[in-house]
């Protein structure tokens, strides 16, 4: 199916983020920017019309930076979406900036965080932003402890200021997200997870319990897709996709996670958002639970 208005994302099931309850099936506008993340998409006009494609079936969660391009798809997503629908929610995140080769840098500075904050607000045009994810930088591949004190507090002051809503953090330890709740509420945990990479299983579960969303990135692996011959297989016998089966599998796993997916393409767009339908019998949930443990 390509005719993305005749998808139902409902079917997925909805979860509390922030003051607002989202469809479990968002989007991520990183692959909006160019090449690696940076600069401008080859075709501005269709960047477009994917987002006004992903919100037209429904899509009422969009998930964006100001360092992708750098400030390239917060400024497609207020040419595609602005004056914003009170329904949509919007997520942001700071604390990188990049370099002159798209290098990712971290920017954890007090004047740093400020300014990204007011960059994400001027590119969006919004006067309040939904939810700013804090991302940890103290390790650019992944998580690493160390205090986050300091960046949430800036964070927290531009809260009471007004300027953002709500808080989330990004690429953490349980350790951290501890330390961020003492200083402000965390609505929304946004750290790496898909059906290969499951070092968050755990983690996964007590936000569950706390009724805290669960945000996947790269759920299909990001800049290294998912490849495995099991995922395949299960694929093939559901006449689904291998990606399709993978965005089911993360929805299947824990009510609280919310999902992400990104694409430049409407024909990718309408896969992405049809596995919200789908349906995986135990035999092949048995199945893809065997990738994590062997990938």
């Amino acid at each position: 199916m390509t005719d993305t208005k005749k998808i139902d994302i409902s079917k997925a099931g909805t979860f509390k983020m922030g003051s607002q309850t989202v469809k479990r099936l968002g989007y991520g506008a990183m692959q909006l920017a160019g090449p690696g993340v940076f600069g401008p998409p080859k075709h501005r006009t269709a960047a477009v019309a994917v987002l006004r494609a992903a919100v037209e079936a429904g899509v009422d969660h969009i998930d964006t930076s100001d360092f992708y391009g750098p400030h390239v798809t917060n400024e497609i997503i207020r040419e595609a979406l602005h004056p914003y629908s009170k329904d949509l929610t919007i997520v942001t995140k700071v604390s990188a900036r990049r370099g002159p080769n798209a290098e990712w840098i971290p920017a954890m500075s007090k004047a740093e965080l400020t300014a990204a904050v007011h960059d994400n607000l001027r590119n969006l045009g919004l006067d309040v932003i939904d939810i700013v994810n804090f991302r940890s930088m103290l390790d650019v591949h992944g998580p690493a402890e160390g205090s986050i004190e300091e960046q949430v507090t800036v964070l927290a002051e531009l809260q009471q200021q007004g300027l953002i809503r709500h808080i989330g953090l990004s690429n953490v330890t349980a350790t951290q997200i501890t330390e961020g709740r003492k200083i402000t509420e965390i609505v929304c945990v946004q750290n790496m997870y898909n059906l290969a990479h499951r070092a968050d299983d755990a983690l996964i579960d007590d936000l569950a319990k706390q009724g805290t969303a669960y945000v996947p990135f790269f759920p299909l692996g990001g800049f290294s897709p998912l490849q495995s011959l099991t995922l395949n297989v299960v694929a093939e016998r559901l006449g689904a996709t291998p990606m399709q089966v993978a965005l089911a599998w993360l929805l299947h796993r824990a009510q609280n996670i919310l999902l992400i997916p990104g694409t430049s393409s409407i024909v990718h767009l309408a896969e992405n958002l049809a596995a919200g339908s789908l349906i995986l019998p135990a035999d092949a949930i048995a199945e893809l639970e065997t990738i994590g443990a062997t990938v």
